[in-house]
């Protein structure tokens, strides 16, 4: 299966349902999950008004697409529907795509349809779009068809939201590969200037 542009915006209705907040929707994604974690791009500010910046990144740390490729592996174990997955990528990376959004306050993104596997790999060739000049940016949303978790990487925060079940979020803490830490998303989190 390949990633495939998604004209039936219905799969994303639990998002743009929510009455949540813009800005803890689009970085934890829909309420109800029993545990939330961050999965850390960049350490957490050690003080007040630091700017990224000033934050230095080991020559070989994993790019965050690595890092996401790695939680998605763990995830995958924890849904029921690993063969039946959607993405959102923001409409703000300047790709040029033919079709309805879904939109939340604030954000809009295209939706894709595919598998784990294939959110993980971007799909084949031409079916993630790439960004002019650059990188081929990540998914700003990510679950499979049974809401069994969601994946948030919005485009401002240092880190990547995550919800899903307790013991999820446990193989997630526990694997030595990716920096997570819980979270609560009803509570402020870390934020460099």
């Amino acid at each position: 299966m390949t990633l495939r542009l998604c004209s039936d915006l219905s799969p994303a209705d639990w998002i743009t349902s929510s009455d949540l907040p813009w800005d803890r929707l689009v970085t934890f994604g829909p309420a109800g999950f029993p545990a939330y974690a961050r999965l850390r791009l960049l350490p957490d500010p050690d003080h007040p008004g630091q700017s990224e910046n000033d934050v230095t990144v080991a020559e070989d740390a994993p790019s965050d697409h690595a890092r996401l490729t790695v939680a998605l592996q763990v995830l995958e174990h924890h849904t029921r529907t690993p063969e039946d997955c959607y993405s959102c990528l923001w409409d703000g990376w300047g790709t040029v795509l033919d079709g309805p959004k879904v939109v939340v306050p604030n954000r809009a993104y295209f939706l894709f349809r595919g598998t784990v596997s294939d959110v993980r790999d971007r799909g084949s060739a031409g079916t993630w779009p790439s960004r002019p000049g650059s990188d081929l940016p990540g998914p700003a949303l990510v679950w499979p068809a049974d809401h069994a978790w969601c994946v948030a990487h919005d485009v401002d925060p240092h880190w990547i939201g995550i919800g899903a079940g307790t013991a999820a979020i446990d193989d997630l803490l526990s694997d030595p590969r990716i920096d997570v830490v819980r979270a609560d998303p009803r509570e402020e989190q870390p934020r460099y200037r």
